[in-house]
């Protein structure tokens, strides 16, 4: 079982009808950018490729998640100063909730998509900032005034999970840069009229936040130019430039 998952990891886009560079372009382009599936039917069409916009949705499914997973080696350390939020997302016409994490110098930490905004959530989102490869522990974590961050902040700390050095800061202008932070997720989310599922939502965001992690000059060696962000995906791939 396990050498099979390995040649499946290996040759990512056996059995797939369309060559993996095209794939790995609209998916990027979905995640990137404020496009529909239809509107990406219609560019691949001017470019001689017939396709349904389902496919492109599967693709973005499948892959969207995998190039978020593919990037966690080479992602830069973040710094010891975060910055910790929840927004809104609406899936299925109910406001689900995303948790969202920068640090001071505006890179991207992680993110959490949850049905509840509770202690249990945060103290979930925590940990998973916590094991991340990227991250350093935390100095200090800035967040707004919700209920939910000194409990659960107490809490891990208690458990030895948080540095007992780490100091919470409830105030709300500290978090201007994250609320700033949220629209590029956000407006994508909204043009395309949300989500119809939690699991569409997750992969979904998964790619959109990736993209912006790479976007902001995230991944070591690379920067912010937009044609070696480009080959730098197609190499996680295989795909030389």
């Amino acid at each position: 079982m396990a050498n099979k998952k390995h040649k499946d990891e290996a040759k990512p886009f056996k059995w797939k009808h369309a060559v993996g560079e095209i794939i790995l372009w609209l998916v990027t382009w979905y995640s990137r950018y404020a496009l529909s599936y239809r509107d990406l039917k219609e560019i691949a069409a001017e470019r001689g490729f017939k396709l349904d916009h389902s496919t492109i949705y599967r693709w973005v499914q499948e892959y969207a998640s995998e190039i978020n997973k593919r990037i966690k080696p080479y992602l830069k350390l973040t710094c010891d100063s975060w910055k910790v939020d929840e927004t809104y997302v609406k899936i299925k016409g109910v406001w689900h909730y995303l948790y969202r994490a920068i640090d001071k110098q505006g890179s991207t930490l992680d993110w959490m998509l949850s049905r509840n905004r509770n202690k249990q959530s945060t103290k979930r989102f925590f940990k998973k900032l916590l094991v991340s490869n990227h991250t350093i522990d935390p100095r200090v974590i800035n967040v707004d005034k919700s209920p939910t961050f000194p409990p659960a902040l107490s809490e891990l700390q208690s458990e030895i999970v948080m540095p007992k050095k780490t100091k919470l800061r409830a105030i709300k202008y500290l978090n201007n840069s994250m609320e700033n932070d949220h629209k590029f997720t956000k407006s994508k989310s909204r043009y395309r009229q949300w989500y119809q599922s939690f699991s569409t939502a997750r992969n979904t965001l998964n790619g959109i936040e990736t993209m912006r992690m790479i976007q902001k000059g995230q991944i070591r060696n690379i920067g912010k130019d937009v044609v070696k962000q480009n080959q730098f995906v197609r190499s996680l791939f295989g795909i030389a430039a």
